[in-house]
């Protein structure tokens, strides 16, 4: 399996990621064909690392992106989204939300395109989701997910968030249909759908964000999110930033269970694991009990990869977290007990999408039923 070709990897939709940065109730008809629908899909795309064939037993997913480099996101400042949000507050009634209605259409639309990429544009939206809320600062109360300002520049165009265009407009279809919904709910209630619909635990979500019309002066500094290249103070420093500590960060960075990286776009190239569409603690085992070697990439970067399936790879800020005494017990945890993972995964993901929103305190928490169920 060591020179398995993208194709024949696991279907699974790929995290667009940067070298310069670490990485994040009800129904509706036909939620029953189309669970069935993508659980075999699923099992269709789970892959062994022994042999590299596909198989058909069951699996689960991810997180945080490593974006790519060089933003193909520059014509969304033009785009109908940032037009509309800059029309002046309405003050009739606000039209009552469906959100599981929402998340079903989203869900519906996860493998529209069997070819785009892995397969699946899960991984992308729980992407976008994160990088949406990483750039939360708790000192000076800035950035996160309320305001949706990556709608505009320059932060559109950082490097972090190459690719992400695609997630956003995918979205876009949804904003048509529910106008009332603001970006920054519909985005981060996608990624919780991206999490849940690939097999992984239920994210207690609620809504609240307000978009910014236009972008503030103070304008989101590139930078905010972790640096692939760099050790694991400065993986701390990021994320000590948003508030986050030890246990918290290694449990966010299990995300990577999903999605791939791209050498056209990150410097980086392929998954963490056979499995990218499936939300497993998966990413734990291989980190833990792989033998990893290093490989030169025609980008001028290096990671590291599995020595007995060279198309698996794990990033250099993750080897050095994984050396790291005190980060290092949260992995040996989570690849010995996936229900603990879990736990500790959607509480902290629940957190980074909840950084900087202005609550009322009465929001309706949503815990959203799968179309899988």
């Amino acid at each position: 399996m060591n020179n398995l070709s993208r194709s024949s990897l696991v279907k699974g939709i790929g995290s667009r990621l940067s070298s310069r940065t670490f990485l994040a109730t009800g129904s509706v008809v036909g939620v029953g064909s189309r669970g069935v629908m993508r659980n075999s899909i699923m099992q269709q795309r789970n892959y062994t690392a022994e042999t590299g064939k596909k198989k058909s037993g069951s699996g689960l997913l991810g997180f945080l992106a490593i974006a790519g480099v060089g933003a193909a996101a520059g014509y969304y400042y033009t785009h109908p989204q940032a037009i509309k949000t800059s029309k002046a507050p309405v003050t009739e009634k606000k039209k009552d939300i469906d959100y599981q209605q929402i998340y079903n259409e989203i869900a519906d639309m996860l493998e529209d395109d069997p070819d785009y990429d892995d397969g699946s544009y899960g991984p992308v939206l729980v992407r976008l989701a994160w990088h949406a809320s990483g750039t939360y600062d708790v000192d000076t109360k800035t950035g996160g997910s309320n305001g949706a300002t990556m709608r505009f520049l320059p932060e559109s165009k950082h490097g972090a968030n190459n690719g992400l265009q695609i997630a956003r407009d995918l979205l876009e279809k949804i904003h048509k249909k529910h106008p009332e919904l603001s970006y920054g709910d519909l985005w981060t209630l996608a990624g919780v759908c991206g999490v849940q619909e690939l097999g992984g635990p239920t994210i207690p979500w609620r809504p609240g964000r307000q978009d910014d019309p236009v972008m503030t002066k103070s304008s989101i500094p590139d930078g905010r999110l972790p640096d692939a290249t760099k050790k694991s103070d400065h993986i701390r420093d990021v994320f000590y930033r948003m508030g986050f500590n030890d246990q918290e960060i290694v449990a966010l960075v299990g995300c990577h269970a999903l999605g791939r990286c791209h050498l056209d776009r990150s410097g980086f190239d392929g998954p963490w694991n056979e499995s990218p569409t499936m939300f497993t603690n998966e990413y734990f085992k291989a980190i833990t009990t792989r033998k990893w070697i290093k490989k030169e990439l025609p980008s001028g970067n290096w990671q590291w990869v599995d020595k007995n399936n060279t198309d698996v790879m794990m990033l250099p800020a993750e080897i050095y977290m994984y050396n790291d005494k005190d980060f290092r017990k949260y992995f040996e945890l989570y690849a010995k007990d996936e229900k603990k993972f879990f736990e500790d995964f959607a509480a902290a993901f629940k957190k980074l999408l909840e950084l900087g929103v202005p609550f009322k305190g009465d929001e309706k928490v949503y815990h959203f039923k799968r179309t899988t169920e």
